[in-house]
């Protein structure tokens, strides 16, 4: 990917402020672009956009499509006369420091089913039309999609695989006689997606004509409790039951030493290949009209996956399989040209990913705290990079680096004061200037650093489903100082054109 000398932040938009309980598509987030601006930056990386599930993480989604609707502002709704200034006024002890899923959820929810009914009785034929084309020009997606999501209503939420065996096998009587007589939640189900992509496109639309591109992010696997496994269990590796044979992780790495276990389903390669790879097409295809460039998540699964056995409680007694990635990233580039795609090539990385990553001219990843970790290669260390990199100070899966370097070996220490030349003054500003400072083509760094926030600020601990993606910054931390800080190491280091 050919792309410039430039630097971004890392802040996914749950963890914008504002009114509601979590960060949304409201006023925040055209400020957050307009900060980005005033602190030369041409990037905002998020994590993936999807309806989440379990744990409420956005790397364990109900779709990989569709958006989520949580991230639905409020207040725009009231703007586009969805709803009134009325039905904002009553609103749980909402969080402005994290998200509490548990009361954000059926709060906002109900917002959405509000703004829903007043829509069914509006008289703008102007809207009607509009969201009878959205429908229309998703019905590939969204039709099996609102379906789904109101099949899990009905069924307290659990997952596809313990409903009804009708609804299990898809039977087309049962699925008729469901569509008849819940016309409304599936109505509505389609309704949120309509507010959700005219939200968001919105704002994509402004950070471009901002000069601001969007990173987004495609997790590799897809949460076995979703459309996708409902309707298309061919492109899986299931079993008669509806289980998977194999379920996706990695084996011990710097996370854990017993692994990580995701327990996604794995695909069915062969199958892929005989389509050629249509499934995958469609799913760039929807990516790359939403974000400016997309973030592959575990990149190394596309040369070879590690595959754990269904029903183990752990991932380390998994095996490493090959996958036709070389084959898949050739379709995909017939298709649509140069492929604007960052891979995660975090962990272990073989010569074979190196080599599918170089091939096709995809930036790699580099983590300044993987630098000076005593378990870690050296090939994080910025003066080993070359151009085609991200560098960042660390990810939505690391502690924040004020808070690493405080729980950091003496060893570690060392190591990072003997390449600083001095003991870090400045807490993550001085693992700024690192990223800021090397050849890596871009630099991101996750607005925690920014702010430098100790590990309150975490946003994931990978191998926990509780307690995760709920931080938020506050209004009034992105100053003018910080910003014309940002600004001016930007341009030292030469990263202010993209």
């Amino acid at each position: 990917m050919n792309i410039q000398r430039s630097s971004g932040i890392l802040l996914h938009p749950t963890s914008l402020p504002g009114k509601h309980g979590i960060g949304s598509f409201g006023k925040e987030a055209f400020q957050f672009i307009d900060f980005l601006v005033e602190a030369g930056q041409k990037l905002w990386q998020i994590l993936p956009l999807g309806p989440t599930g379990y744990g409420d993480s956005p790397y364990q989604c109900f779709s990989s499509v569709a958006g989520n609707p949580l991230l639905i502002n409020l207040e725009r709704l009231v703007e586009q006369g969805f709803l009134s200034n009325k039905d904002l006024k009553s609103s749980p002890n909402l969080l402005d420091a994290e998200v509490d899923y548990e009361y954000v959820i059926p709060y906002k929810f109900g917002k959405l089913k509000r703004a829903y009914s007043n829509f069914q009785g509006s008289v703008n034929g102007d809207l009607k039309k509009d969201f009878a084309t959205f429908c229309s020009e998703n019905a590939h997606w969204i039709e099996d999609y609102a379906l789904f999501m109101a099949l899990k209503g009905t069924h307290h939420q659990v997952a596809w695989q313990e409903w009804e065996s009708d609804f299990v096998n898809r039977e087309p009587e049962a699925l008729a006689e469901f569509s008849k007589t819940h016309t409304d939640e599936i109505d509505f189900r389609r309704f949120i997606q309509w507010l959700f992509f005219r939200q968001w496109n919105t704002i994509k639309e402004y950070a471009n004509s901002k000069s601001i591109k969007i990173i987004g992010d495609i997790p590799i696997y897809i949460s076995g409790d979703s459309v996708e496994t409902w309707t298309r269990p061919e492109i899986f590796l299931f079993d008669e039951k509806n289980n998977p044979e194999k379920v996706a992780g990695v084996p011990p790495d710097y996370f854990s030493k017993t692994g990580q276990l995701w327990g996604n389903p794995i695909y069915d390669w062969e199958y892929h290949k005989s389509t050629n790879f249509a499934w995958w097409k469609d799913r760039i295809k929807a990516n790359l009209e939403l974000f400016d460039i997309v973030r592959i998540d575990h990149f190394r699964g596309f040369s070879e996956f590690w595959a754990v056995p269904y029903g183990e409680e752990t991932a380390m007694n998994g095996e490493w399989l090959p996958c036709p990635g070389d084959e898949l990233f050739t379709s995909l580039k017939d298709e649509f040209g140069e492929l604007p795609i960052i891979a995660e090539d975090l962990g272990v990385i073989t010569d074979e990913v190196t080599a599918l990553r170089e091939k096709f001219d995809f930036p790699g990843m580099k983590i300044l705290q993987f630098a000076f970790d005593s378990d870690e290669d050296n090939d994080y260390l910025p003066h080993t990079y070359n151009k085609n990199f991200v560098v960042y100070t660390g990810t939505h899966d690391n502690d924040t680096v004020s808070s690493w370097y405080k729980l950091a070996s003496i060893e570690n220490k060392k190591s990072v004061r003997e390449y600083l030349g001095h003991k870090p003054e400045q807490g993550a500003w001085d693992f700024i200037r690192l990223a800021h400072s090397s050849t890596a083509n871009m630099s991101v760094i996750p607005l925690q650093d920014l702010l430098n926030l100790g590990n309150d600020a975490r946003m994931n601990l990978p191998g926990t489903t509780q307690g995760n993606w709920k931080w938020r910054f506050q209004k009034g931390d992105l100053t003018k100082g910080l910003a014309k800080r940002m600004a001016k190491m930007t341009k030292v280091y030469g990263r202010l054109t993209i």
